[in-house]
């Protein structure tokens, strides 16, 4: 099947660089707003099936416009939430997002027994994404969206995804409404067919001034991991 993996628009965690990972989190910003009208009209030529969402209200906003032009009603599924920030949650201080941004660039570069202060191993983090997306496919549909976080799609993507050329870096920003399609199966793999890390509803709607450590996974501004 295809699947469309878009991450929420921006929230007003990502604008103070919070980690705001626990239920229900914080609603989208007036731009995250835009960015989700943006994004329904961007997609539009993309059939769809269905729309899944994770529990968090973010995406669940980003998700209503397209939701309303395709008549559907999203589903929630357990296991589609962000890398849960446990010990770090909340904070924005340089220590708890290099703690939080290290904990994931130890998982991308193979450990993923390590685990997140107070919080998930990079093991329990891919069986319950794993079990999710086997959870949507199981459906049986040909093409479904799924809005769900930053860090946690590029985990996934990056360890589920067949090697593709023209996968960008790990340590390239995802941004706000960033939209990752894949082709294929949880028992076959998943081949890349785009990857669009700014806002699938143009680079205009990006906002710069956002610390959005989820975002960019990059502790210290050098364009590397941790």
């Amino acid at each position: 099947m295809r699947l469309l993996l878009m991450r929420h628009g921006q929230t007003h965690a990502n604008v103070s660089g919070e980690l705001d990972t626990a239920h229900p989190g914080l609603e989208l910003t007036e731009l995250g707003r835009a960015q989700a009208e943006a994004a329904a009209k961007a997609i539009a030529e993309h059939h769809l099936d269905a729309i899944y969402v994770s529990s968090r209200v973010r995406t669940h906003q980003t998700a209503a416009p397209t939701a309303e032009q395709r008549g559907l009603t999203p589903t929630v599924v357990d296991g589609l939430e962000e890398i849960d920030a446990g010990d770090f949650e909340m904070r924005s201080d340089h220590d708890a997002v290099a703690g939080y941004i290290g904990a994931v660039a130890t998982w991308l570069e193979g450990d993923l027994t390590h685990r997140m202060p107070g919080a998930e191993t990079g093991e329990e983090f891919l069986a319950r994404y794993d079990a999710a997306v086997r959870t949507i496919v199981a459906a049986g549909h040909d093409t479904a969206l799924i809005v769900s976080h930053g860090a946690a799609l590029r985990t996934w993507v990056s360890t589920r995804m067949c090697p593709h050329p023209d996968a960008p870096s790990v340590h390239q920003p995802l941004h706000n409404t960033a939209l990752i399609v894949l082709d294929g199966h949880p028992d076959t793999g998943w081949e890349m067919v785009s990857w669009q890390g700014h806002p699938v509803g143009g680079e205009f709607l990006e906002d710069p001034a956002a610390e959005d450590p989820t975002g960019d996974l990059d502790s210290d501004g050098d364009g590397e991991i941790g």
